[in-house]
């Protein structure tokens, strides 16, 4: 067993109420061994971490990752023209090659500004499980599931084979979902299908909520409902963890309908933003008890996988919103990119925190530079001040996937070719 040792690192655990600290952390083949001052462990490899914040890896809780491959195609539009007019049909243009590549290149640049692991929901899912396998990030993955044409029941066997193939594999680092889309893509019978399904199965799902007032507006005239109400007569909330991407156009008693289930809300700020949807009602989900972690989106609507503009737009936003500058702090910011973000992938027992017997999922942030310094609260450098590229080390399960910031388990200079060469044509004639 290969053991890695962190020297004099300042230590930022994410553990409730734990103020960071100096010290060292030991780290035994894919978990943490020790963490502590003064460790005098011998490893057969040292990390010098004078500088630099040891933090949990950043929990991507929403991403369509393909849809890097789309970045900066369809900006500045309204949501059903970015739609309509723009993502489906480049989509459609899309092969599982493409799938693979957009993959691997939202995983670069996500490796790159701290993130360790993500969940995602889309379609050609076996190629975006070969890619996580091959990249070394942790991954939750589930094939999206629209139910507006007769399919012959191919997309649900589409998910129920990713399952089969793929949940804890990669020595444990992929697990999987079920993913119906949304609720104006999936009619009750299917819907209350899938619910069953993931019951029987015990597995989490995965499904937009609430993301446009258009949606809402679209379940009210059909079914007399909030979609949040749509999804509870389901019985999405009776017995299933759930994962709800956006949130954005909750009622007070939509919320009250979400109090106490089991997972909770991806607040996807920056493509809410950007797409003109609103401002998620993150602090009053929280003061019900809700869990909010953090997702980007696809880079097709947000422009970037960056968590760290996410732990940015997600306080400014709630602080803007209340017009109080107190809502939504710092270290609260962070919160939701780790540990609240760990749970909404039903994977906190394993990562999230750093502490003893979790899963070394770490990453190092470089603070010696002007935009850092000088180091009042650590908390607050890292929530308004840092940036993906202040990322200098990312460690997944123990294995060292970035070093100095450069990339080790994948070739950037041919990821970077595929892209081009395959984004070229996937928009031609879009």
């Amino acid at each position: 067993m290969n053991t890695l040792m962190i020297k004099d690192v300042i230590i930022l655990t994410m553990k409730e109420d734990e103020a960071p600290f100096r010290g060292d952390i030991l780290i035994a083949g894919d978990t943490i061994r020790q963490i502590g001052p003064g460790l005098a462990a011998e490893a057969d490899e040292t990390i010098e971490g004078q500088g630099m914040v040891a933090m949990p890896g950043l929990i991507n809780a929403h991403q369509h990752t393909p849809m890097s491959l789309l970045r900066g195609f369809s900006d500045d539009l309204k949501l059903m023209d970015w739609l309509e007019r723009k993502m489906l049909p480049a989509e459609a243009n899309m092969t599982p090659e493409d799938i693979y590549w957009g993959c691997k290149l939202s995983m670069a640049e996500m490796i790159k500004s701290g993130t360790t692991a993500f969940a995602d929901m889309y379609i050609h899912m076996d190629e975006i499980a070969a890619a996580v396998q091959e990249a070394g990030m942790r991954a939750s993955l589930s094939r999206g599931l629209v139910f507006l044409q007769d399919d012959g029941g191919q997309r649900l066997q589409e998910a129920l084979g990713l399952v089969e193939r793929w949940h804890g594999k990669a020595e444990g680092r992929i697990t999987t979902m079920l993913a119906p889309h949304a609720p104006y893509t999936c009619p009750p019978e299917p819907l209350k299908r899938v619910v069953k399904l993931a019951e029987e199965m015990n597995l989490p799902i995965h499904i937009h909520l609430a993301e446009t007032q258009e949606e809402v507006v679209s379940i009210r005239d059909k079914y007399d409902e909030t979609p949040a109400q749509y999804l509870y007569n389901a019985g999405l909330f009776d017995r299933t963890h759930v994962l709800l991407a956006h949130g954005v156009h909750l009622t007070r008693r939509d919320i009250g309908l979400l109090r106490g289930m089991r997972g909770g809300v991806a607040h996807n700020p920056v493509s809410n933003l950007k797409l003109g949807c609103g401002i998620a009602p993150v602090v009053e989900m929280m003061q019900q008890g809700i869990t909010v972690g953090l997702g980007t989106d696809g880079a097709g609507s947000a422009a970037t996988v960056d968590m760290f503009e996410e732990i940015k737009a997600a306080a400014w936003l709630q602080k803007l919103d209340y017009g109080d500058p107190t809502k939504l702090p710092a270290a609260q910011a962070l919160r939701m990119a780790t540990r609240e973000s760990a749970a909404l992938l039903n994977i906190d027992r394993e990562v999230g925190t750093l502490e003893a017997g979790k899963r070394a999922d770490l990453i190092l942030v470089d603070m010696n530079k002007p935009h850092l310094q000088p180091v009042h609260h650590v908390e607050s450098l890292l929530a308004y001040s840092a940036g993906g590229a202040d990322v200098d080390t990312t460690i997944v399960n123990g294995k060292i996937l970035m070093r100095r910031r450069q990339l080790l388990t994948m070739d950037e200079e041919e990821l970077l070719r595929q892209a081009a060469v395959r984004a070229k044509r996937i928009v031609a004639g879009v």
